[in-house]
């Protein structure tokens, strides 16, 4: 299987100038490598009428292109199940019925890192897991081994960070993202994450959970955000943001493009042309602070 990275937005809007120099900085990225470039819509969840055409669209307009099929999480729902059922015939899953209030007023487990789930449904005993379903459908979380995990970041370096039982499905019956990632990147021969530093956090348990189910771990690169002149993620909320809000202000795609390329430091024009000055070690490594500029 050819090896590849890939950009995979969820399709709960309009993508902002964060989203897009996510995915141009993912896109050289792999394509700098010999890499395949591939895209995925993750509409597990908040999937907005006709955002996946706009996005595929703004994508394309500021030079992003992909070399297969777009692919679609719930198209996939049985690969996740064939992984959740793998993890159940180890004994590495368990019914959870905390809601979230009650996970946040919960103590803290012994010893367990600061916000990690306090294994509250862990040793139920059959019984009682039988009261419970009475009132409420259960979520599928991992019965984690370890407290913490590993990973190499391309721009960060090693970086531990927090495992613990995590969902894997949802009480509603929907994939966790944790799990849907991570069965989605190896059945994709995707072997290259760039994504945003927001992200980072969660890598560890992705990872772990790719070690159990004896998967390959990709190359990881957690890039800067965008953000507002306040220091916070940029959002829809900040004004002309999207390409559509930036065009009715006089800035084209292509205008969008040359200025997201120049805050990294690489030369204006089509996306290829960056390539040869593309080089991950000469990445600013700051959130870059989004101006809108004047047309």
């Amino acid at each position: 299987m050819t090896s590849a990275g890939r950009f995979a937005p969820s399709p709960s809007g309009e993508l902002h100038v964060g989203n897009l120099r996510t995915a141009m900085l993912a896109w050289l990225f792999a394509k700098s490598t010999g890499r395949d470039f591939l895209l995925r819509v993750e509409d597990l969840d908040r999937a907005r009428s006709g955002a996946e055409t706009g996005q595929l669209r703004d994508l394309q307009a500021v030079g992003v292109s992909w070399d297969a099929a777009v692919v679609r999480q719930t198209e996939r729902t049985a690969l996740y199940q064939d992984a959740i059922a793998h993890l159940e015939a180890e004994g590495r899953t368990y019914e959870c019925f905390c809601t979230r209030k009650e996970i946040q007023e919960a103590p803290s487990a012994p010893h367990a890192p600061l916000g990690a789930y306090p294994g509250t449904c862990r040793r139920l005993t059959k019984a009682e897991r039988e009261i419970r379903r009475a009132s409420r459908p259960a979520s599928i979380r991992l019965r984690s081994d370890v407290t913490e995990w590993a990973v190499e970041d391309g721009l960060h370096g090693r970086y531990v960070g927090v495992v613990d039982d995590f969902v894997l499905r949802r009480n509603d019956g929907v994939t966790a993202y944790n799990l849907a990632v991570v069965v989605d990147d190896a059945a994709q021969g995707i072997d290259q994450v760039v994504r945003g530093e927001d992200l980072l956090p969660s890598t560890p348990r992705q990872a772990y959970l790719a070690n159990l189910l004896g998967l390959p771990t990709s190359e990881f690169a957690h890039v800067p955000l965008v953000v507002n002149h306040d220091g916070a993620r940029l959002a829809k909320r900040d004004g002309a943001v999207t390409l559509a809000d930036l065009a009715a202000v006089g800035l084209s795609a292509e205008r969008v493009r040359d200025l997201i390329l120049e805050s990294l430091g690489l030369p204006p024009g089509p996306l290829p042309s960056a390539l040869g000055e593309f080089a991950p070690d000469l990445l600013p490594r700051q959130a870059w602070v989004w101006k809108t500029p004047v047309s």
